[in-house]
């Protein structure tokens, strides 16, 4: 059978293109080789002859085909590469076209049109989109909210990474954009970065979650500090450190990781041991938030492994991830890294005052959001990427007695596990969700909010956007 078809390409950012795709997919579920009536079998961008980072297939139910390409595509000029049953002739407004060869400006509606010997027509109407309008919506209206300058979000279905997208500036002086290739300070999300490579340790069999810390025949003896140490310290385990419920040394003035600039990572934690005693005598029994528990958590690294906190974490967690543009942070806004963002505080905070690279274990990377959803999808257990065993994942997301809502490094509920951070110049948050399908997420900005629904608010880029969101691209932009 030969029909003649025509294919029409609308525009890309309109909440048409949504129903469209919603009528297309529930369709092809039931049919899923595209209808009886089309005689257009098959119809793509290959990544091979097109400025193109993946390749794209259309999803075609009957006269109807729609396309995803990544935010930023130029449209211009690209090849279509298309098949119909028969001998039909395929023309563009009388200009004769050639599977895979004639490039034609898909920016703006085109006329495809097959002539068949008997001559009958059939037209096709395709819809190619570069982003997905409800993200990008309820991104601008976060960044109108909360005056942020850029932001970068990326997002995983089943390990594959299906939308990276990034907005505003990285530097407002310099005009200069936020890109896929712009690194942010992660600040807090670095502790499940510290969590996992410690996961990686007990997979290999160098640590035990029961293990001393602190005091004779423990892991770091008595490295730091004077002796003898206060009540409690010599009873404080690796579990305890992971799971914030050490007994004390709470996110507070008395945690000296933001001051003192002169000081040391050894000298800190000797301070702290010798000044700050726990709160709680006997660990375990109550939950204090602590980034200087992730700190001492960078120290057992160092001591296992005999490497830097850095070196350790590339080797245990980011190359077996296939990342490495990771890397420890710097101070001031004259050592930022080639690509990362500028900071801007609120409310006459100073991002440059704070000492990111001492804070190394608890707060001191900085990633890219590609890199941060390729961290989550080689740690969810979705896929055989994941690099932890199935111990390790439920020793990492059980919550403690002292706190059921909070695992190692990670927030848990039901079906999500989930962080934030937040910081002068710096807001975060991160999630692996089978809530609504195996999703990822990573949303950084770059400056930050004292309003307390700042972090669900920033969480609820993806999820307001999801029940808006029917079908999500088949390609893997990791690949």
């Amino acid at each position: 059978m030969h029909n003649n078809f025509s294919i029409k390409l609308t525009s890309l950012r309109n909440g048409m293109f949504l129903s469209l795709l919603a009528l297309i997919f529930s369709c092809s579920k039931s049919n899923p080789g595209g209808g009886s009536s089309s005689a257009f079998t098959s119809f793509s961008f290959q990544q091979t002859g097109n400025p193109i980072p993946v390749t794209s297939t259309a999803a075609i139910q009957g006269t109807s085909i729609a396309l995803f390409l990544p935010p930023g595509t130029n449209l211009n000029a690209l090849t279509a590469t298309f098949s119909v049953t028969g001998n039909g002739t395929v023309t563009v407004n009388g200009v004769a076209q050639q599977s895979g060869v004639t490039k034609n400006d898909f920016s703006a509606p085109v006329i495809y049109t097959v002539s068949l010997p008997g001559g009958s027509k059939q037209n096709y109407s395709v819809t190619v989109t570069t982003g997905i309008s409800a993200i990008d919506q309820n991104v601008a209206a976060f960044m109108k909210q909360y005056n942020i300058p850029g932001l970068s979000i990326a997002i995983t279905l089943n390990d594959k990474l299906v939308y990276v997208n990034s907005y505003g500036k990285a530097s407002t002086e310099n005009n200069q954009p936020v890109t896929s290739q712009s690194l942010f300070r992660i600040s807090s999300l670095s502790k499940q970065i510290t969590s996992v490579a410690i996961m990686r340790l007990l997979d290999q069999g160098k640590i035990s979650l029961n293990q001393n810390v602190f005091g004779t025949g423990s892991i770091l003896g008595t490295t730091y500090g004077a002796q003898p140490y206060g009540p409690g310290i010599n009873n404080i385990t690796v579990d305890e450190l992971l799971h914030h419920t050490e007994g004390g040394w709470p996110d507070n003035d008395t945690d000296l990781f933001g001051n003192n600039l002169s000081y040391t990572i050894p000298q800190l934690i000797g301070w702290q041991l010798n000044n700050v005693p726990l709160l709680d005598t006997l660990p375990g029994r109550s939950f204090y938030y602590s980034h200087f528990g992730y700190s001492v958590l960078g120290r057992v690294i160092e001591k296992i492994t005999g490497l830097s906190y850095s070196q350790a974490v590339q080797q245990l967690v980011l190359q077996p991830s296939g990342i490495t543009d990771m890397q420890i942070g710097s101070n001031t806004l004259e050592t930022r890294l080639p690509n990362e963002v500028e900071y801007y505080g609120q409310n006459g905070q100073d991002p440059y005052d704070i000492p990111v690279s001492r804070m190394d274990a608890t707060n001191g990377w900085v990633a890219t959001a590609t890199d941060m959803a390729r961290f989550l999808a080689h740690v969810d257990g979705f896929t055989s990427q994941t690099i932890l065993s199935a111990n390790a994942l439920t020793a990492m997301t059980t919550g403690s007695f002292a706190n059921p809502k909070y695992a190692c490094g990670w927030e848990i509920n039901q079906y999500n596990w989930f962080h934030h951070g937040n910081w002068p110049g710096t807001g975060t948050s991160q999630a692996i969700t089978t809530q609504s399908g195996n999703f990822n997420y990573v949303i950084l900005a770059n400056t930050n909010s004292s309003d307390p629904n700042f972090s669900n608010n920033m969480d609820n880029i993806f999820w307001n956007s999801l029940n808006n969101i029917p079908a999500w691209p088949s390609y893997d932009l990791f690949q």
